[in-house]
């Protein structure tokens, strides 16, 4: 059995803004459209995820690679491995806690 909606949200809007709505909400309501988007609001878009944690992975294999160059440190095909292997492990939970800081409004 589907759970009774019992609660209201509410804004103000302008008239632009109520026509650009009423036109994005295509055959639903407003109503509908609305919940729609807030509840899809909520839940992490996975491309966005994806996309920042392989740019996570290339600045830590980036900042590792000059820093280890910049000891003069010559870096072998197996130092290379273990680069990106240690960099490709964590990034998604990387990506994740920026996304979470950002959304609360907190500073990496």
């Amino acid at each position: 059995m589907p759970s009774l909606r019992t609660k209201s949200i509410s804004t103000k809007v302008t008239d632009e803004e109520y026509a650009l709505f009423e036109a994005l909400a295509g055959g639903q309501t407003i109503s509908e459209w609305a919940r729609d988007v807030l509840l899809k609001a909520t839940k992490p878009d996975a491309d966005e995820q994806i996309v920042l944690a392989e740019v996570l992975a290339l600045r830590t294999i980036q900042l590792n690679l000059h820093f280890d160059v910049s000891q003069g440190q010559t870096l072998t095909g197996e130092d290379m491995r273990q680069l990106i292997d240690r960099a490709d492990q964590n990034k998604l939970s990387k990506a994740r806690e920026r996304l979470a800081e950002a959304a609360t409004g907190g500073v990496p």
